[in-house]
């Protein structure tokens, strides 16, 4: 249990301690919730009689994971398991990004892209209730949120069609600074969806403004990933200055063949911007996107895998181009009919993915939808992925790059203290893997497969999942506010 008292050592493992320092041999004393000591091996520290050992021989000891990208606020307390990231060695996940979040919002009828998070669970009006559901379902994981820019708005607005009036900017400043003070790591939007595109840098930049004070973030899926995306970068990035505060470009990509490879244009843009204000990036290693069905990502040239839909939920798993032919219409009108849903996008090329989960201002997000009906393999895959891809199959990255993007650099580009680094004092949050077996397992025609190689995971000292048994063991997670 996480109040156990007893003294546990792992020992004889390969550390990374999150910080991006080379690996080393290191044994790692854990007791109740905290990392006590960290030593050579075989080097014991006083009153260390009676320890628990756990042999790391031959693995990697790091940080348990963040998933700093996540859409997991309704599933964390209504699956606390939470299998599909502690499988990958996640042990703390963000949730509330794109502009969607459980909070502060009560309805039995959510819109898209709200449906994205379920149906059921949107009764907190506010965070600290929210917090308390979640310390309540003890999750196999920590969580952290964001407030969502689009919960904000159907909370504060009855016309979504246009930019918020003094009054309702005013009760979406007062509702923001409230779960800020309640801890809240920052603001989201997603100017990209309907009930937020009519936002304006005026209201955007009026509550940025309202997170700057408490050091928040302000995270952006931004309003064109197209042939727009550069106005759309400069237009976050405004936002971010005149609010004052730290961006998070969501899941950066170039998307449809007509952007491929603009990666090169936006990434050097965004490391000249970077000179000016602070700006960040998250990543999922794939190159197919997956949201809700939209007519507009409809082109023709890409694939659209189907991951769910309402009115013919027969038809996940399938690809919408064969639908379409078997029902003798176009893919727009297959998207009408299968609307309400979600898809798979396969947007990307390889080459731009590579770029992107490369580049030092970028950290890893799953981005997972987990109410779909057939998830995006990144739900299941996306950080063993990063492992097994860019360090040991590609060598785009050292262990120490890749493992850094998912541990110290994600902790303190969101504030979340004594997360994401194994040093004395710090959270025992904490992954031990095989580094010569570790991969993704999950695939688009098989979403749900576990990953390999992930072999313990700790959640603030309790142990949590076991590859072996493939199973949640333990659950300690809880919920994590900004520091």
């Amino acid at each position: 249990m996480a109040n156990d008292n007893h003294l546990t050592v792992l020992c004889n493992g390969l550390l990374f301690d999150g910080t991006g320092a080379p690996t080393r041999p290191a044994d790692i004393w854990i007791r109740q919730d905290r990392v006590v000591a960290i030593c050579d091996p075989g080097v014991s520290p006083p009153g260390s009689m009676g320890a628990r050992r756990v042999d790391c021989a031959d693995r990697v000891v790091a940080p348990g994971f963040i998933d700093v990208h996540t859409h997991d606020d309704a599933i964390v307390l209504d699956q606390p398991e939470m299998l599909p990231k502690l499988s990958q060695g996640v042990t703390t996940v963000i949730g509330g990004n794109c502009g969607i979040s459980l909070v502060p919002l009560i309805t039995d009828s959510p819109e898209a892209p709200l449906s994205l998070l379920g149906t059921h669970q949107f009764r907190f009006a506010d965070l600290r209730s929210y917090q308390d559901a979640v310390d309540a379902a003890r999750p196999g994981v920590n969580v952290a949120m964001l407030i969502g820019h689009t919960a904000l708005r159907m909370q504060a607005m009855s016309d979504l069609d246009r930019p918020a009036n003094a009054a309702e900017l005013q009760r979406m400043c007062d509702v923001l600074d409230s779960a800020m003070q309640a801890g809240a790591v920052g603001l989201s939007s997603g100017v990209f969806y309907h009930p937020a595109f009519a936002a304006d840098v005026h209201e955007l930049s009026t509550l940025v403004r309202v997170i700057a004070p408490y050091h928040g973030v302000y995270t952006s899926h931004i309003r064109d990933e197209l042939k727009g995306i550069m106005a759309s970068l400069e237009e976050a990035a405004l936002t971010a200055r005149l609010g004052g505060a730290a961006l998070v470009l969501s899941h950066h990509k170039c998307a449809g063949p007509g952007n491929w490879g603009r990666t090169r244009e936006t990434l050097a843009r965004i490391e000249a911007l970077s000179q000016e204000q602070s700006i960040g990036l998250d990543v999922y290693p794939y190159t197919a996107g997956s949201t809700v069905l939209r007519e507009d990502l409809v082109d023709g040239v890409i694939d659209i895998l189907i991951t769910g839909s309402q009115s013919h939920p027969e038809m996940a798993g399938r690809y919408l181009a064969d639908i379409a032919k078997e029902w003798g219409v176009s893919q727009v009108q297959a998207v009408r009919r299968l609307s309400p849903g979600g898809a798979c996008y396969f947007q990307m090329q390889q080459e731009d993915v590579d770029r992107v989960v490369c580049h030092p201002l970028t950290v890893i997000g799953s981005d997972g939808l987990p109410h779909d009906e057939r998830p995006h393999p990144r739900l299941w895959g996306a950080f063993p992925r990063v492992l097994n891809q860019y360090w040991r199959e590609k060598g785009l990255l050292s262990l120490e790059q890749a493992l850094h993007k998912m541990t110290g650099l994600s902790a303190e580009r969101f504030h979340l203290a004594g997360r994401g680094i194994l040093r004395t004092g710090s959270f025992a949050d904490v992954v031990v893997f095989d580094p010569a077996l570790v991969r993704d397992c999950s695939t688009y025609s098989e979403p749900w497969r576990f990953s390999e190689g992930i072999e313990q995971v700790w959640v603030n000292g309790c142990l949590s999942y076991s590859g072996r048994e493939r199973a949640c063991i333990g659950r300690a997670g809880r919920f994590v506010p900004r520091a």
